[in-house]
């Protein structure tokens, strides 16, 4: 479904990513994982159109889609859930998940997506910006999820939680590659990340150092003491 293909991408004059190959393949999640400033971020904003390419080429269901505007990606189908949450805080968590589905005419219904999503379903009339971390973050992607995304992107979505928080939401990204959701993730919690993967990527640099299954990666010695604290 994502084929990346010797991508790069600047901040100016400053390299940000170089030489990036990587593989998604439908239903499959997969875990990106690496130090601060390695260029996760970078790379799905990349994906996502938000951040334009300098080389390279991303190749999305069989379409050359390099050079297409990030709305135009959400149309096809590429949707990302943002670093930070970045939910709209004076506006409802009802209304937070209708603007979702704003760029694409297939959305799914509000009541589908928020019964994924129970502890929400209350707070539907409440501003977004009350709720706690945990539930913004459910809200995050649970607005992503209403534009019946084909390619999910997650970037760092336990970040600033609590441990019990993590799980849950862990376990919600679990149960959307159980229905056969596409997910690329991006998470500083390697263990957790790979731990719901089926394959996994180590990004240094701005560069894919190491690929492979997410088990093997689980049970890789550096990957361990690199990103594990082992």
């Amino acid at each position: 479904m994502l084929d990346v293909r010797a991508l790069g991408s600047r901040y100016g004059r400053i390299p940000a990513l170089a030489d990036v190959n990587l593989r998604v393949a439908a239903g499959e999640l997969v875990a990106l994982v690496g130090a601060n400033g390695a260029g996760k971020t970078t790379l799905l904003r990349t994906i996502s159109g938000v951040q334009p390419a300098c080389a390279g080429a991303i190749g999305f269901d069989g379409q050359e889609v390099t050079a297409l505007s990030a709305r135009r990606r959400v149309q096809l189908g590429i949707v990302q859930v943002p670093e930070g949450r970045q939910v709209f805080g004076p506006l409802s968590v009802e209304d937070n998940l209708r603007l979702g589905a704003f760029a694409r005419g297939t959305a799914a219904t509000l009541d589908s997506v928020l019964a994924l999503f129970p502890a929400l379903l209350p707070k539907r009339s409440l501003p977004a910006g009350d709720l706690s971390g945990g539930q913004q973050q459910m809200l995050a992607i649970a607005r992503a999820l209403m534009a019946e995304p084909r390619l999910l992107l997650l970037d760092e979505p336990s970040m600033g939680l609590a441990p019990r928080l993590v799980a849950e939401i862990f376990a919600h990204i679990a149960a959307l590659k159980a229905r056969g959701t596409t997910v690329l993730l991006v998470d500083q919690n390697a263990r957790a990340a790979l731990a719901v993967a089926d394959r996994g990527y180590v990004m240094e640099t701005g560069r894919i150092v190491l690929e492979d299954a997410a088990a093997d990666l689980l049970r890789n010695h550096k990957v361990q003491q690199a990103y594990m604290g082992l």
